[in-house]
């Protein structure tokens, strides 16, 4: 009884407090007519960051600007969905055999889409341990919320990524101001690339977002997805860009300015890509176009996982929603592997035209 009773005290107290506080009133003849809300202000963060001002693996922006060749490396699996990281390591050896200098670790290609973030953050970290003495590793840290941008890239700067690449919110589009301040919220933690693919994320950067953004010496670049006339517009401006389309990306680096190409194609031929970024070649560009076409007949990376598959580099397994592409496309692969020149693409098995049955889809994992 004494334990009701005060439970009764308890109820009592609480119904006495009032709806508002005592500086607020609910009256509305109090209010002026012409009253305003006051704008909206980016309040600073009060939780104490988890950055770190260690000069281990710590890179400049100016670090990454000068890198010609990156790849966004595909990530393979084993039979049960798991990464295979000792496929993994032999890709990523592979790349830097033939002088590739940077990945992009769980982008698109990688399909870090696929990915909890604790598997994400494990790809970097295994990544720079492996080869952050070799090449740059540049985590792809984007989400189209703004909290789990931020929490992604400081895990990624804290296991040691030399940069971060960051993708505009999609999905759950935002206002131009929106989008400022979700990269400005991302910025201050270390070299940052913006991802610019309006196909992908149904909404375009604009250039003055861009200027806005390279007031931060952390910005490094633009991957530029729209085409080559966009990326004269940065060149001219003197902000770094990196072709996101392999198909344009030899023009890109030789008529309209970029520093070079991030790169889907490189994962089979590494060495050809870095010859296209290193000198002019309009014959080899002309002779890789049907491989890149071939390669994104479908959405990208569907046409690379099946054809790193047929190269017998990788093991034939898809993550769900992934599908390989049906036989008369993996035939016509085998077919440009020999118009190239096997000798040119990453492994040294003969390519196959492996059977339906030959692939493994994973729905959970």
């Amino acid at each position: 009884s004494q334990i009701m009773a005060t439970l009764k005290t308890l109820c009592f107290r609480a119904n006495t407090f009032p709806d508002c506080p005592s500086n607020v009133t609910n009256n509305k003849n109090t209010r002026s007519s012409n009253w305003k809300p006051p704008q909206a202000v980016l309040k600073p963060s009060l939780h104490l960051p988890m950055r770190s001002f260690e000069l281990k693996n710590r890179t400049s922006p100016e670090d990454i600007k000068c890198l010609r060749l990156i790849t966004a490396i595909k990530t393979p699996y084993l039979p049960d969905g798991r990464f295979d990281l000792e496929a993994y390591d032999d890709l990523v050896n592979m790349q830097i055999g033939e002088g590739i200098e940077g990945v992009i670790v769980g982008g698109t290609t990688g399909e870090g889409q696929l990915m909890s973030w604790e598997e994400h953050i494990m790809l970097i970290a295994h990544t720079v341990n492996c080869f952050g003495g070799k090449i740059k590793v540049i985590g792809n840290t984007g989400s189209n919320s703004t909290r789990e941008a931020i929490h992604a890239t400081e895990q990624g700067f804290a296991v040691g990524m030399h940069a971060a690449l960051h993708i505009n919110p999609y999905y759950g589009k935002t206002s131009l101001d929106g989008m400022v301040a979700h990269f400005q919220s991302v910025l201050p933690m270390g070299p940052t690339i913006i991802y610019n693919v309006p196909s992908r994320t149904g909404q375009d950067i604009p250039p003055h977002v861009i200027q806005t953004l390279a007031e931060s010496s952390n910005l490094a670049g633009v991957k530029e997805c729209v085409g080559n006339d966009r990326i004269k517009q940065y060149t001219d401006n003197d902000i770094v860009v990196w072709s996101g389309n392999d198909d344009q990306c030899h023009d890109a680096r030789w008529d309209y300015g970029a520093t070079g190409v991030i790169s889907v194609t490189s994962n089979l031929v590494p060495g050809l890509m870095r010859e296209l970024m290193y000198g002019l070649n309009p014959r080899l560009n002309s002779k890789l176009l049907p491989l890149i076409d071939w390669l994104f007949h479908m959405p990208n990376p569907i046409g690379l996982n099946t054809a790193l598959a047929q190269l017998g580099v990788v093991r034939p397994v898809f993550r769900l929603p992934f599908v390989p592409l049906p036989v008369e496309k993996r035939t016509e692969f085998a077919n440009i592997v020999k118009a190239i020149g096997r000798e040119h693409f990453v492994g040294n098995k003969d390519v196959e035209v492996l059977d339906d049955e030959d692939f493994f889809l994973v729905s959970r994992y």
